[in-house]
């Protein structure tokens, strides 16, 4: 996959079938719409192309809000359209100037000048330029005119509910894992440094890697402890996490501790990736440390029995 991070660095090809939007977490809903422009330019020869913005749209338009938390790192959206196999992205760099674009220059300048798209695909209801004025209405009227074809996806659902990236963020917040994994495709995942932490850990007889996550935006899930699978330079190790204040322990700032199940290295200053597979319980405070380790222990046989039916 070819990417480009702005509209001067794009080189055209030929019989371009496109898309468009954030497609923040890559979900079946997007993948839906991903194998439909994949399909088309198998079919007629040409290349398979998302055209998408960088930062998300809302950290520009409303950065006040401060409400929005991102299903991917634009590291790891990369990564997911490499390996879903489509030929070019262009990340369009999302300024107040470019939200000021009418939706027909839109369509000239970048669809068409730019771009050279020959077809088009889009997701239900939606829309683009200034004010979200563009939609699929206004793309059928502009189709015979720059000679170029458009089509509409419908509504994807699961059990008649709409995929989208908001409701994955919800169930992420919630603690809704079992959703939140349903709609995206796969496991959802973050990635961290691993810091230097209290060390309580050790004292309960389960050590901990304390990560710190990097990216501001990248959303962090509810507190609670999970069954995770970790990362660690391409291999995968079965793991517990905890997300939370460590109300038992004393007053903390809330962190991220994973117990990394068979692994004894020292990694401090090294980058974990945490795929998160199922919650366990909520974060509690419980009245002696005796209590707090049987409840680890419990949380640790809910993973085995966990990883004895689903092999990491």
């Amino acid at each position: 996959m070819q990417v480009y991070q702005s509209l001067d660095s794009y080189h055209k090809g030929k019989k371009t079938v496109a898309t468009i939007g954030t497609f923040d977490g890559v979900h079946l809903g997007h993948k839906k719409i991903l194998q439909r422009i994949k399909d088309i330019s198998r079919e007629t020869g040409g290349e398979s192309v998302l055209i998408s913005f960088h930062p998300h749209p809302r950290l520009v338009l409303t950065p006040e809000k401060k409400d929005l938390h991102l299903l991917q790192t634009i590291g790891e959206k990369i990564e997911s359209l490499r390996a879903f196999g489509i030929d070019k992205l262009l990340l369009i760099p999302f300024t107040h100037e470019f939200s000021a674009i009418q939706s027909l220059v839109f369509v000239e300048e970048v669809l068409m000048h730019t771009v050279g798209v020959s077809q088009l695909v889009i997701g239900y209801d939606h829309h683009f330029g200034k004010n979200r004025s563009g939609n699929i209405h206004e793309l059928r009227k502009l189709a015979p005119v720059y000679h170029f074809e458009v089509e509409e996806i419908p509504a994807e659902a699961i059990d008649k509910a709409e995929i989208s990236s908001t409701k994955i963020r919800q169930a992420i917040l919630s603690g809704d894992i079992h959703t939140a994994n349903t709609f995206l495709g796969y496991p959802f995942r973050f990635s961290g440094v691993v810091i230097h932490g209290e060390k309580q850990g050790r004292l309960l007889g389960y050590p901990t890697a304390n990560l710190e996550i990097t990216d501001p935006y990248k959303i962090i899930p509810a507190n609670g402890v999970y069954c995770v699978r970790v990362l660690y330079n391409e291999q995968p190790f079965g793991g517990m996490m905890s997300i939370g204040y460590k109300p038992t322990m004393g007053e903390f700032g809330r962190g991220i501790e994973v117990n990394i199940f068979d692994f004894d290295k020292e990694i401090y200053g090294e980058i974990l990736t945490v795929e998160l597979l199922s919650y366990i319980r909520p974060e509690a405070k419980f009245d002696t440390l005796p209590a707090l380790i049987a409840a680890i222990d419990g949380d640790k046989l809910f993973c085995m029995k966990y990883f004895a039916s689903n092999p990491i």
